[in-house]
Parts: structure tokens; sequence; C-alpha cells
């Protein structure tokens, strides 16, 4: 937490010391054990360590930012980065090529294990709290509930990335933590997740003093996101097989319950200086400059930063699709064009001065230049930094631009001349925040409750309400020198239900362009497999690299357990389908 991020730098020497190989039933060994710290300051400390392991990623093993899991996969992003064999595993997920359960120690196996890990540090402060008598800890019940909350937070991750997964709880023994299945029915795992955060909810304050930690504000948030997940029942191919309308009133019911508010401008969501702002619900905390080498700042997006130019370091990766580009596209009205708006190409001209002009008559929404690089445009609402870098976007910024184009990420990059910036060798690191929920999300799953439940009237508003504030976010780029084309209206009227839902899509898609939701959303919805292969048979015929991708619908919509895993638990673990 921002406000007590000091504790957490000397927590690291303390707590964060090598597991054991099976750290599900993780605790710190030679230092701590739930008979030597079952004291309030200590456990006071435990928490703080925990919440600094739901951040405790990296670039390969990501727990934050999902801009593999969640972009690359789907028909956001291209994996980028210099060709195919740079990180070569994330060119697999890409490919949708991982019948190889276990892909050595990156991405998924490697997730799985620091979510695990970060769910053993709450249960270990769980087990040590439990274990303190009330009148000796005032705040014993809070810090179970923050505890839980934390837990439901890594579990409903792993369940979002691998679908079949354990649930582990603090009053297991190592012995019975080992026979723990992963082979559990959909919708009970959903409501075992469910009980932490009911914890949570009934038991946290509506806010905390000390930024960063856990509320019942998130508690309601993230009941309101499971629910929604849960609603769309699936069988064991990962089809959708009924959408649960009871649990779309209990979605609407919390989302109800959640403060909040938009931020007056898209890119404030995107800019040191702004984090824990109103539209921030639940977000995974960093600071820098705390006496250490580098802070506790995120590299979760090291790799993502432009790589032709000085002012950033390495490594060109998560680059926007030809097709995600394309979704920006408005009609006269200001309109996204539904249905069209992948039958042409706009920005793929590139000049003599590097910089792609626009064709004539295109007009766009105003959200593109807050989230894609685009030659000849500015960027992240700079032309220059400190008067001599120039921060135009140019194609030679671009890596690879034979293999991925020239098209780059900015949400996640901020301005190399900022105070939150911090560079490790060539690799960039932030103190920006990342957010796992914001107000916009929680907004757009009550319409889309709306929606499916046929009361497009009241979604409307909620959709409008969105753009709107897209439409009032347009002077920052335009102070730094863009070309005026945006033009973004609201929509009058949905005339029916088929309308209203691809409004809605279409409305998430360039909300949190780029942020790691997208995949999440297509596998929610049951589309995953028809949208990602109508993409690749289009996007394949512009970027060769994607010639032989093939996603195959009952298999790739979630991860393969790592084969490790069940190596481990002697066959415990069962395999997802097709893997």
């Amino acid at each position: 937490m921002k406000t007590t991020s000091f504790l957490l730098i000397s927590l690291i020497g303390l707590f964060l010391v090598s597991c054991s190989e099976d750290f599900l039933e993780y605790e710190p060994e030679g230092v701590l054990s739930s008979e030597n710290v079952a004291t309030a300051e200590n456990a006071e400390s435990l928490v703080i360590a925990a919440y600094a392991g739901i951040a405790n990623d990296d670039m390969i093993g990501p727990l934050t930012h999902q801009w593999v899991f969640g972009s690359v996969r789907s028909d956001d992003a291209y994996k980028g980065g210099g060709g195919r064999g740079d990180v070569g595993e994330v060119d697999r997920y890409e490919q949708y090529n991982l019948t190889i359960p276990d892909q050595g120690e990156l991405m998924a196996p490697r997730t799985w294990t620091n979510y695990y890990k970060a769910i053993s540090r709450a249960n270990f402060a769980l087990r040590v709290i439990n274990e303190i008598p009330d009148g000796e800890f005032a705040n014993k019940t809070l810090r179970q509930a923050e505890l839980r909350f934390l837990r439901a937070h890594s579990h409903f991750m792993l369940k979002l990335i691998f679908k079949k997964i354990p649930y582990i709880t603090e009053d297991l023994t190592q012995d019975e933590v080992a026979q723990v299945s992963n082979d559990v029915d959909n919708d009970a795992l959903w409501n075992t997740i469910a009980e932490d955060f009911l914890f949570a909810y009934n038991n946290l304050p509506n806010s905390q003093e000390e930024v960063g930690r856990a509320d019942r504000n998130a508690a309601a948030a993230y009941l309101a996101k499971l629910r929604l997940y849960q609603a769309y029942e699936q069988n064991d191919q990962h089809q959708v097989i009924n959408i649960n309308t009871s649990r779309l009133e209990e979605v609407i019911s919390y989302v109800d319950e959640v403060a909040g508010s938009l931020e007056s401008d898209f890119g404030n969501n995107f800019l040191d200086g702004f984090d824990n702002g109103p539209e921030s619900i639940w977000a995974a905390q960093f600071s820098i400059n705390d006496g250490t080498t580098v802070g506790r700042v995120s590299f979760v997006t090291g790799l993502n930063s432009p790589h032709g130019t000085g002012l950033y370091g390495c490594c060109g990766f998560h680059l926007a699709s030809q097709n995600m580009v394309n979704a920006f596209k408005t009609d006269a009205s200001g309109l996204p064009l539904l249905d069209t708006f992948n039958d042409t190409d706009i920005f793929t001209n590139v000049d003599s001065n590097g910089e792609t002009p626009p064709d004539g008559g295109l007009t766009v929404d105003p959200r593109l230049d807050h989230t894609v690089g685009v030659p000849g445009r500015p960027f992240k609402y700079r032309n220059t930094v400190n008067e001599t870098g120039d921060m135009i976007y140019n194609f030679s910024w671009a890596r690879d631009p034979g293999v991925y184009g020239y098209f780059g990420n900015m949400k996640e990059q901020q301005a190399p001349d900022c105070s939150c910036y911090v560079k490790e060798g060539p690799f960039v690191g932030t103190s920006k925040n990342v957010d796992f929920i914001r107000y916009a999300d929680v907004l757009l799953w009550k319409a889309e409750a709306l929606i499916q439940l046929d009361r497009l009237s009241e979604a409307l508003p909620i959709i409008n309400q969105i753009r709107a504030r897209a439409a009032a976010s347009t002077q920052r780029p335009l102070d730094a020198g863009a070309e005026d084309i945006y033009n973004i209206g609201e929509y009058t009227s949905f005339p029916d239900k088929d309308f209203a839902w691809k409004a809605l899509k279409f409305e998430r898609r360039l909300e949190f362009a780029m942020e790691g939701h997208r995949w999440y959303d297509l596998v929610r919805w049951g589309e995953a497999g028809q949208v990602l292969s109508a993409y690749l048979a289009e996007e394949r015929t512009k970027r060769d690299f994607l010639a032989n991708a093939e996603f195959t619908a009952g298999r790739d919509e979630y991860y393969p357990i790592p084969q490790r895993e069940i190596d481990f638990t002697g066959g415990v673990y069962v395999q997802n389908p097709g893997y």
C-alpha cells in the first residue's frame, strides 16, 4: 500500500525467503513459524506481506497486468519483440500451440506458482491470526476479512486462467493440501471463491484509512464480477449452455452498492498522479524512491516499451493488432462500425517521415490516442521530452515491423521523464498502480446483465455514460499536436437485443483495449472460438507469422494445468480437455 510502502521493503527481507517445492503449504523457513509470531504486531506485518504477494509478479509470471493471457492471446494485440523466437513461449500462446502441458518455467506454470505463493502467504497469516485471542487483537476480524479477500482474488484469477484449480485454505494440513482435487464442479468452485468474498463483504468497512487495503466496496465489486462470470454456465467443453438470470440479478444488486465514479478524462486512468482515484476500485499498489535500488515498482510490462528510440528501453512487446486499430473507426454519427469495422484497414500508408497520414474522411473514437501508438501521432500526450526527445510516435519505434507491424501500446507506458519511471538495465518499471477493477468495468457489468435480462432501456444510458466520458477526453492529445479526427457520439436507442448486445461487447473492447480483459470476456461469453477463428482468417492475410495459428474450441479457452503439478500430486490433479 502506498501509505505503508516502507514496510513492504523491510518485509521482503523478513518473509520472502525461498520455499519448499510444495508451495501450496508455504511457510517461510528458518525465520518465523505460526508458533512464534502469534502476536498482533507480527500479524499486522504478515497481512502486509500478503498484500505484497498479490503483486509479486514479473514480466513472465504475471499476477497483475494480463498482457499475455488477456491481450496477446486475444484479437487485441500481437506478441511483438524481436521476431517469433524472442520469448518464444509467448509465441506459442499467440499461435494457440500449447498442446504440451508444461512449457518450462515461463508463463502459465510460473503464474500458477506465483498465485499459489500469494495464497500461501494469506493462509499463513490466517493461521497465525486465528490463534490470537480476540482480546489481544482488536483488528482480528478485519484482518481475517482482508486476507480472505486476497485469497479469493488469487483463486479467482487462477480460475479465469486454468478453470480447474484446487482451492487451498488455511485449515488444511500439508498432507490434506496434497489431496485437494482440482476436478470439482464448476459452479461449486465459483461458490467456494464467493464464500471468501462474502466474508470480506460482511466484515470489511466501506472504506479504509490506509489506501490500498481491501474494503467492502471492493468486495461488492468482486462479488458482482464473480456472479457475472458464474452466470454463463459452461459444460466440460467450455461451451456456454445456459445464462443464469438469478446470477445476473445478483450482479445488478452488488453493482448498485459499489461507490465510485468515472475519471473526468479517460487518460487519467493511465497516468502517474491519479492512482487510487474515484475510478480505481481495486488495484495493485506500487511505489518508488524508498531507499532501495529500484523501489517497489512494477516490471510486469517491462518488456513492452517502444524499442526504436533512446527515450525508452527495450523490447517492443505487446503491439496493437490491425484488427484492434480498425475497431476505433466511427461512422458519421460517431458510432462504432459494429459489423463492418474490419472491412478496411486504417493507418496503413507510412510516408517518408515514418508517419501514417489518416485517410481522408476518417474519424475515430478518441480512445485510440490513449491506447495505441500510431506513427505521426503524439505518444503519451507529449510531442517532446525535456525539449530534446521527440515523442511523436514513429515507424522507427517498431522493433520488427516486417513481422508485427508498427502499432505500439500506450496505456501501460509513462513518459520517460516521469518521477514514477525507473530503468533496470534495458527494462522499464514504474510505480504506477495496476488496476484490477475500475469503475467503468463495474458500470459495464451492470449494462451487460441488464441486456441479458432484456432491460435494454436501462442499459442504454450506462453505455452512453462511458461514451460521453470518452468524448470529453480529447484535450491531452490535441494539446500535444494530434490531428483532430475525433468523432464520437451516443446511441439514441437500442432497436433490439441483438444490437444492444453487440454495442455492449464493442464498448467493452474499446474501453479496455490492451488492458488484458478481452480474452476473458470472449471466454465468458462462449464466443472465443467464433471470434478468434474469424480474426485469424483475416489477420493472417496481413501478418504472415499467424499463417499457421489455429484456435481449437473446447481446448484453448483455458490453459493446461502444469504437468509438474499433476506429477507432484501423484495424479490427484486432472488435466484440462484437449491437452
